[in-house]
């Protein structure tokens, strides 16, 4: 029994940690997957969000691995906007 909750722990932890390299971007793939300038300000990356996610949410059948890209694009972008504003 205690076996099968240690391979459990293991398999979860592995997990997790496969989900998180997935969504690691660049500031320049983040760019690049919601078509927005180096120059774009908050509301225009927002913007392109919204248009993007729209359309591959899986709500409207997009998968999940890509809405979380986009919103892992999207979270870098506004982050490293607010981090230059400082």
């Amino acid at each position: 029994m205690k076996f099968l909750v240690a391979l459990a722990v293991i398999a979860a932890i592995w997990w997790l940690g496969q989900r998180r390299k997935q969504a690691v971007l660049t500031s320049a793939e983040a760019r690049d997957l919601l078509g927005v300038s180096t120059r774009a300000g908050e509301e225009e990356i927002r913007a392109a969000h919204r248009r993007l996610i729209g359309r591959v949410h899986p709500d409207a059948g997009g998968s999940d691995a890509l809405a979380r890209r986009v919103n892992a694009a999207r979270d870098i972008l506004v982050a490293e906007l607010n981090q230059n504003r400082r």
